[in-house]
């Protein structure tokens, strides 16, 4: 990537801060989940065909192999991946806007002012909590807006949200 695709994703003069180090766990646990479930779908009709017919022809158990084989690598490449992904998620925090920047793929990065905060929402559903994981969710005057933070530290979430709930009051009232 050059030097100007690289200032696209960048605020001026930020260091990032970025999300807990459970976050790759709990992304690697939910990839697991999933390719679990797709595994059960591809492989299991087949398993079935196997046991049916009487004299399985070789061809069908290759094809067996095959798609197991294939879908195990894809699995495997995609938990590895969560790593990345996890890492690509951070925040900047600036005297007027918050940054966010997430994807490794696609990359996003969102810019909120502080001003158009109108409630700052944490939220850990139960296995977040397992992993002492929260995320924080901004809404904003645009109904596009979905800037939101996850796999933060539950202390580091309620600082957070204090210091952008006193900036967006900050911001708001002109002061």
């Amino acid at each position: 990537m050059n030097v100007e695709q690289n200032a696209l994703f960048a605020p001026p003069s930020e260091a990032w801060t970025p999300v807990a180090r459970n976050y790759t766990r709990l992304r690697r646990l939910m990839s697991l989940i999933n390719w679990v479930f797709v595994a059960l779908i591809v492989i299991m009709p087949q398993v079935i065909v196997l046991q049916l017919v009487a004299g399985a022809r070789s061809s069908l158990r290759w094809t067996l192999i095959a798609s197991s084989g294939a879908i195990i690598a894809l699995a495997v490449w995609r938990i590895w991946r969560q790593g990345a992904i996890a890492r690509s998620w951070a925040y900047a925090e600036r005297e007027s806007d918050l940054y966010i920047k997430s994807g490794i793929f696609n990359r996003r990065l969102t810019v909120v002012p502080y001003g158009r905060m109108q409630a700052v929402h944490i939220s850990a559903g139960p296995i977040e909590r397992a992993f002492t994981l929260a995320t924080v969710k901004l809404v904003t005057a645009s109904a596009q807006s979905d800037a939101m933070i996850p796999g933060l530290d539950p202390q580091a979430a309620a600082a957070l949200r204090d210091r952008l709930t006193e900036r967006g009051e900050t911001q708001a009232t002109g002061l």
